[in-house]
């Protein structure tokens, strides 16, 4: 098994070591017995050539039922996925009333033409470590606003330059950094998506390798291009360097600079502008006990662990226009005895809501290394349905949404009120071109540009 399928799309494992990744389990049986793990394809064609064996329709729908539990050598098995998880009579007849897809979506003065984005995945490519997207990121987000996305979210963006994951990662903390955008920004608008970008700041996971500087996994050096890191309390992540506890006025400071970076954000161009609170970093370290352990006023109780996002939303709120929608990308669980959870979340997004946040991208996990996590397709979708029907506000769904049946499902059950693409967009980026022609949408309703029209399928 890969290690891609080990992971997801909107989840950064970035600190953790090795062997805490291969024991992420994949709904595995309760012996955990990988020789027990059900045969590829392959690996059956093969068997059943070698005896002679013709596979009756019936047997391969038992087999199918059979192996429904067990872990897939690949989740590009899971073709069949509808089949085994059909849609109950009720939901299809609630699913009429709900939008699908390639229904359009409207957040304050901003219309999306559909309900399928591309959340903020790193690359780790602004080469020249000055936070200025290149070429690269043009071509990267631009082609998949041709592709057909709804609403293009640009990776984690810094709002200090240590706040930046790696040295290679975007930033829109000085307005030198404004014109940069542009371009890209124009690229999405004219290929029809609204573009959005997600504002970050790393906190004690801050000053980490990439492919590009090396020290994978590992903090930088500073005489590497590596710095001291901050959090709420001094408390290592990983095998990281520990973090210096940040003071009440240095706090008050980032919340400026996040306000600072969405005002450059609207100036380059964007529609929407996404918070980071989720995986692990700044705002996510404040939320959870397990990594935040301060007596003052952002530590403590929930109220205390929250005060800093939603400062930082009140004033992220007053920097852009009021039309101009706000987000909040949220982990729902840490996955983690004793911290952060869903009860948690879910009183929190009531608070959000009241400070003007217009929808939360429900994610999971982050602020600790070694947890398990019971990865498999649709395994975050509860906590966004969670979180939708019992705080009352608009949702993403994410994590190992591949499948264009499997996505529209989640619609279709009133689950969510978009999804988000990731790893399978990376792999292709005209998903939801393909997702449309898979689920009969007539070629003429279908977000071709005029100059891909003779492609379409």
């Amino acid at each position: 098994m890969s290690n891609d399928d080990l992971t997801h799309e909107n989840f950064d494992f970035r600190g953790f070591d090795v062997p805490d990744l291969k024991a992420v389990t994949l709904a595995s049986s309760s012996d955990g017995d990988q020789s027990k793990q059900p045969k590829t394809k392959h690996e059956d064609a093969s068997k059943n050539r070698k005896h002679g064996k013709k596979k009756s329709k019936s047997d391969a729908r038992s087999k199918k039922r059979a192996g429904a539990g067990k872990t897939s050598e690949s989740f590009d098995d899971y073709e069949d996925y509808e089949e085994r998880e059909a849609v109950s009579k009720a939901d299809k007849k609630v699913s009429k009333d709900r939008p699908g897809l390639f229904a359009p979506m409207t957040l304050r003065e901003v219309t999306v033409r559909n309900r399928i984005w591309l959340p903020p995945m790193c690359t780790y490519s602004s080469f020249a470590c000055d936070g200025r997207p290149t070429p690269f990121h043009y071509q990267h987000y631009v082609s998949r606003a041709f592709g057909g996305f709804g609403m293009v979210i640009v990776e984690s963006t810094a709002v200090a330059p240590e706040g930046r994951i790696t040295p290679c990662d975007l930033g829109l903390w000085e307005d030198g950094q404004i014109d940069a955008w542009r371009w890209i920004v124009d690229g999405i608008r004219e290929a029809g998506a609204v573009p959005a970008i997600q504002l970050n700041h790393a906190g004690r996971k801050a000053s980490t390798g990439c492919f590009a500087v090396g020290y994978d996994g590992q903090s930088v050096p500073e005489e590497a291009g590596g710095w001291p890191t901050m959090a709420p309390s001094e408390i290592a992540f990983g095998g990281l360097r520990t973090p210096r506890a940040l003071s009440v006025d240095e706090i008050h400071g980032l919340v400026g600079a996040f306000a600072a970076a969405a005002g450059r954000a609207v100036a380059a161009g964007f529609q929407a502008i996404q918070i980071h609170a989720a995986h692990g970093y700044l705002i996510s370290q404040f939320l959870d006990p397990l990594s935040n352990e301060r007596d003052d006023e952002y530590g403590g109780d929930l109220t205390g662990r929250s005060r800093f996002l939603v400062e930082v939303v009140d004033a992220v709120r007053g920097a852009v226009p009021e039309g101009v929608p706000v987000l909040v990308r949220i982990s729902a669980t840490d996955w983690a005895a004793g911290g952060w959870d869903l009860d948690q979340t879910i009183a929190l997004s009531k608070v959000l809501k009241e400070h003007g946040v217009d929808v939360m991208d429900v994610s999971t996990g982050g602020i600790m290394s070694g947890v398990s996590i019971p990865v498999k397709p649709n395994y975050q979708v509860p906590f966004a349905e969670q979180v939708k029907s019992k705080a009352d506000i608009p949702v993403t769904a994410v994590g190992l949404i591949t499948k264009p049946k499997q996505a529209a499902k989640i619609l279709a059950r009133g689950e969510a009120d978009a999804v988000e693409i990731g790893r399978a967009a990376l792999r292709d980026p005209y998903w939801p071109l393909r997702a449309a022609n898979k689920l009969g949408i007539p070629s003429t309703e279908i977000p071709y540009a005029p100059q891909y029209v003779a492609g379409a399928y």
